[in-house]
């Protein structure tokens, strides 16, 4: 069997193990369409009066991205190899030609589609339920590596967790622990202006924080004044390093 086959087989099983699991499609859908709706449908935004929703509507789409962006490849590929391990399931994929840099590509190819699902499902309702206008543009298209990227990123940390944590529970709760700080310090839902002065560097060692400040910059216009490029590079750069790391971490048993 080919690397091509090999790699497709894997994916097509982790689909349809996806779609049996009825709760981690409803959250991973519904959680940030429930976002969408409390924060941009009901709070709203009030640009003239301070506080956390300063900005217009669609200056929080970066958030709402990362909601999937960063939560799902975090817990799903997280608890993936915890299941695999407690299971031993790695024993039984070690007899079979699947290398373990396939089973990550596989996993992060059907969670490309899925948040890729999602994040559409996502722009359709901040549209749709918001005053959010998003300039409709050729660099518009560079939507799709950012979050491609982003996943790639976020499915090797999963990775990493999920050989660290000893548990399904322990991954679910060090992915949770480390996502939502991540979520709302990244130059996200809270601006920089909002954070004390001391705390600007560290928003720089989020990997989240390049994504959020690429896809303002493609869905906020010029205003969101940060160069969309050098973003996606740090993205990209990051990307490989904890694809390989991840890749890396997955249980060894050949």
């Amino acid at each position: 069997m080919s690397r091509s086959r090999r790699i497709r087989s894997e994916a097509v099983a982790a689909w349809h193990s996806f779609l049996r699991r009825r709760t981690a499609v409803f959250f991973t859908f519904f959680f940030p369409v429930i976002l969408v709706v409390i924060f941009g449908a009901l709070v709203r935004t009030q640009p003239t009066d301070g506080g956390l929703f300063a900005e217009p509507a669609a200056y929080y789409i970066p958030g709402y991205l990362a909601t999937v962006v960063l939560f799902t490849p975090l817990s799903r590929v997280g608890s993936e190899i915890a299941r695999h391990r407690d299971d031993n399931r790695f024993e039984k994929l070690a007899t079979t030609p699947l290398s373990r840099t396939e089973w990550l590509v596989a996993h992060t190819a059907v969670n490309t589609v899925i948040i890729g699902l999602a994040s559409l499902l996502i722009l359709g309702l901040v549209v749709l339920l918001t005053d959010a206008s998003i300039p409709i543009t050729a660099s518009l298209a560079l939507l799709v590596p950012f979050i491609v990227l982003a996943v790639i990123l976020f499915c090797g940390f999963g990775a990493v967790l999920g050989r660290l944590a000893d548990s399904q529970d322990g991954v679910i709760a060090a992915s949770n622990t480390i996502a939502l700080p991540l979520l709302f310090l990244s130059d996200t839902f809270i601006s920089l202006d909002q954070l004390p002065g001391w705390f600007g560097p560290l928003v720089e060692l989020s990997p989240l924080t390049y994504f959020a400040r690429g896809v303002r910059t493609l869905t906020y216009g010029p205003a969101a004044g940060e160069p969309f490029l050098g973003n996606l590079l740090i993205l990209a750069a990051l990307a490989v390093v904890l694809f390989v790391a991840g890749a890396y971490a997955i249980p060894r048993t050949d």
